[in-house]
């Protein structure tokens, strides 16, 4: 699982009783004037736990047996919209929201950058793929990491939310249109996301699932167009080298989302006290809070070269999570109790947002090959 200091460095043995925030302040603050997602400066606090050695590794595997037994033991209540997995399915028609946004965002940019004007006809726009289509990932490879029962992959229209996931034009990556592989470190999950695709012929041409970690698929010849990995990142065991396999996994120019949840006082609260612990909304023990991430620390790892020679995937930012356009956004995905929802916080918002789940997008350059 993750380790609670800057990602590029989870490799190295981290000294022991060292504060996770001090590395972390002195690495924002020295690239300040080009990585400007920042929070508020971390309080020291009694949650801030220190960093355990890590152990000589014997495999590059970046998956975790103990996680994936964790989560195999609940593959069978993936489709319970009211059960242990509630708040994914909740959370999904802003997830795909999010990236709807941002794929759309990149085309009509790249479209001024190549014809010099704000793009295509009306037609052209509401065509498969086009700018207003509902099918937006209509052609597009797709890839999600991490799939478990398949929610982002092929969930329907929910029946909790009908009214929100339709506003959102689409709640999940099959269903606009992408050829959608989803892959999962647990067969259980797998087999239980399987058999509940099949269950709809409709997406048998678009939609595979298959048991298998981005490491393994990294050394295949397949990139993708778009790869996503949401609530993953903080039960791997090597972010580092699981987001650098990722990264290799997008084409030039394509994209990668993230979703994940910041190590604050405040996602302390409602992820491990309250969600855990008090209202048993999930298991307890599904979340431990050393190996959450924060938003600034994935900027600073995607502003440095993931290999030798290569070039930063971020060049520019700018603050309180305000968008780099053709390159990274953090947003704040916030739970509201009194609404049953999340709600996605918008663009021009106080850094509050990021302290507990967030979702992270970030594009590879086009001319990195």
């Amino acid at each position: 699982m993750s380790h609670p200091i800057a990602l590029d460095a989870l490799h190295r043995i981290a000294r022991p009783r060292q504060s996770i925030i001090t590395p972390l302040r002195a690495s924002i603050s020295a690239n300040r004037h080009r990585h400007a997602f920042h929070t508020s400066p971390q309080p020291r606090h009694r949650f801030a736990t220190h960093p355990p050695e890590q152990q000589p590794r014997t495999s590059t595997s970046t998956v975790n047996d103990a996680e994936i037994a964790h989560f195999s033991r609940l593959s069978a209540l993936w489709w319970d919209e009211r059960g242990e997995f509630a708040l994914l399915h909740k959370m999904n028609a802003h997830r795909m929201r999010f990236i709807r946004e941002k794929v759309l965002e990149a085309r009509r940019e790249d479209e001024e950058d190549r014809y010099g004007v704000p793009a295509a006809s009306a037609a052209t726009r509401a065509a498969p793929g086009g700018l207003e289509s509902s099918r937006v990932l209509e052609g597009l490879d797709v890839l999600d990491v991490g799939c478990g029962g398949g929610i982002l992959s092929e969930a329907r229209i929910s029946s909790l939310k009908p009214s929100i996931d339709r506003r959102n034009g689409g709640v999940s990556l099959a269903r606009l249109g992408a050829n959608t592989l989803a892959v999962d470190a647990s067969a259980e999950n797998v087999g239980v996301a399987s058999r509940h695709a099949a269950a709809d012929p409709g997406l048998l041409a678009v939609l595979a699932f298959r048991h298998a970690s981005a490491e393994v698929l990294v050394q295949e010849s397949k990139r993708f167009d778009i790869v996503c990995s949401m609530e993953v990142v903080e039960h791997v065991d090597n972010p580092a080298a699981f987001l650098r396999s990722c990264a290799e996994l997008v084409k030039p120019g394509g994209h990668l989302f993230l979703s994940t949840i910041a190590r604050t006082p405040l996602s302390y609260l409602l992820t491990i006290v309250a969600a855990e612990k008090v209202f048993r909304l999930v298991e307890p023990g599904t979340h431990t809070f050393s190996k959450f991430v924060n938003p600034e620390e994935l900027v600073v790892f995607f502003a440095k070269p993931l290999a030798q020679g290569a070039r930063p995937w971020i060049s520019r930012t700018y603050s309180h999570g305000l968008r780099t356009r053709t390159e990274a956004e953090v947003r704040g995905i916030v739970y509201v109790p009194w609404r049953g929802d999340w709600v996605l916080a918008p663009r021009a918002t106080t850094p509050w947002s990021t302290q507990a789940n967030y979702l992270f997008w970030v594009r590879r350059p086009k001319d990195d090959v």
